[in-house]
């Protein structure tokens, strides 16, 4: 089954962070050849570090005279607080990424005109919109990524739970207090495993669940947005109670890492709210786990049932600050990665990523959450990712006050009530 086309409603409202580092003299000791170009790639997705290291090594090997250096900031740091810094100091990578319309805007002066690139002709219907201006096509997107509740087959089978009927906030609710009173016999030591240490989780990927129908799904009208009305506010507190209330504790010190590799991958918990990007890190830690009892289930939103964010969550940018050589270097790479086949195989069954162009043949989707999502999208069961175009970094923000709710120095209406005057003082 090849990847054909998704159409461009779906994917605008799914599209879901002064000198360049090289220069001829600076780099030359370091490379060991002068006539070498260093082209470093400075990303927030930790998740493929390694996998991506070892397609970079393919491709100088194709490419000798090229020196490709991964960065990868995330897992706990601040991505796009490096990225500033590092642009500040003047220490700016070749090539970068910038999630949505916000960022684009943001690093608007430094984004090269993408429109001639290979990729750029093959991305998926919709999926250059959110980063096209004047036709400049400024990002390619990595992938497509969609998140929900990830949970413990194996755990739910053992407490006679069906995943796929929980439905309604009201289903979800009654399983967690289920497996709650199942803690000891099947030996988890919570339900939940809540990182509201990372203000990201709550205040970007859960309020988007939220907040998207107030923008009929689609971020371009998030971006547009002079306000913010909290319509499904009540909905957003009660699955942050929910998920507190029976998470591993305290949650304010539980950070992704401890979500992901600790609790979850050794199966002391039964749900986590995540996404596919998780997979490598639980194969990682326990293969059999990964490939056999992970699934992934819809948070549960009233009007929106048996649907979950499917969208694109970061594109590559190419900094124009750099020589013309180099330039058109990063941007030969970057089409390497997703029209070669080296680089399709790397990008399907490597980085475990479900493909946002045309050429990959989606039966070999290497792991069961990405396939679940494939899924969901190809049969249109999908809502947006409106986070991206949250004005400036609005979505810590809100992850910020929630963890204020949580300690109890914020009540929930002083949240939403701080939470939009802050959205409407960022739009002035």
């Amino acid at each position: 089954m090849k990847v054909k086309k998704l159409g461009t409603s779906l994917l605008i409202s799914t599209a879901l962070l002064a000198g360049c580092s090289f220069s001829s003299g600076e780099d030359d000791s370091a490379s060991g050849s002068e006539d070498e170009l260093t082209i470093e790639v400075f990303q927030g997705k930790v998740e493929f570090k390694d996998q991506f290291e070892e397609l970079a090594d393919k491709y100088e090997e194709e490419n000798p005279g090229v020196n490709i250096k991964i960065t990868a900031v995330g897992g706990g740091s601040d991505y796009a607080g490096s990225l500033k810094t590092k642009f500040a100091s003047g220490d700016e990578p070749e090539i970068f990424s910038i999630a949505g319309p916000t960022e684009a805007q943001n690093y608007d002066q430094y984004l090269t005109d993408l429109s001639d690139t290979k990729a750029a002709e093959a991305a998926l219907d919709g999926t250059l919109e959110p980063v096209t201006k004047e036709e400049k096509v400024r990002g390619l997107p990595f992938n497509q990524e969609g998140y929900g509740l990830i949970y413990n087959k194996r755990i739910f089978e053992e407490a006679g739970i069906d995943a796929g009927s929980l439905k309604s906030y009201e289903d979800l609710e009654k399983a967690v207090q289920e497996l709650d009173s199942q803690k000891e016999e099947l030996g988890i030591e919570a339900v939940f495993a809540f990182p509201a240490k990372e203000k990201w989780v709550p205040g970007n990927h859960l309020s988007n669940v939220y907040l998207a129908p107030e923008f009929d799904q689609k971020v371009l009208e998030a971006f547009n947005a002079e306000s913010v009305a909290f319509d499904k506010g009540d909905e957003f507190k009660r699955m942050i109670d929910l998920q507190n209330e029976y998470s591993i504790q305290p949650t304010l010190s539980l950070d992704y890492s401890q979500q992901v590799e600790q609790y979850f991958s050794l199966q002391e918990v039964a749900i986590i709210q995540q996404g596919n990007w998780i997979y490598p890190s639980v194969l990682q830690m326990d293969e059999e786990f990964a490939q056999e009892n992970m699934g992934i289930m819809p948070i549960p939103v009233e009007g929106s049932e048996g649907k979950i964010p499917v969208g694109i969550p970061n594109y590559w940018a190419v900094n124009n600050n750099s020589d013309e050589e180099v330039i058109q270097a990063s941007k030969d790479f970057l089409d390497w990665m997703y029209t070669s086949e080296t680089g399709k195989e790397a990008v399907l069954k490597d980085f475990k990523f479900i493909p946002a162009y045309e050429g990959f043949d989606t039966a070999e989707i290497s792991d069961p959450l990405s396939k679940e999502i494939y899924e969901y999208s190809s049969e249109g069961n999908t809502t947006g990712w409106v986070f991206l175009g949250y004005p400036g970094t609005w979505g810590d923000y809100v992850g910020g006050n929630v963890q204020k709710y949580i300690s109890g120095e914020m009540t929930w209406d002083e949240l939403e009530e701080d939470s939009i005057k802050e959205w409407e003082s960022n739009r002035k």
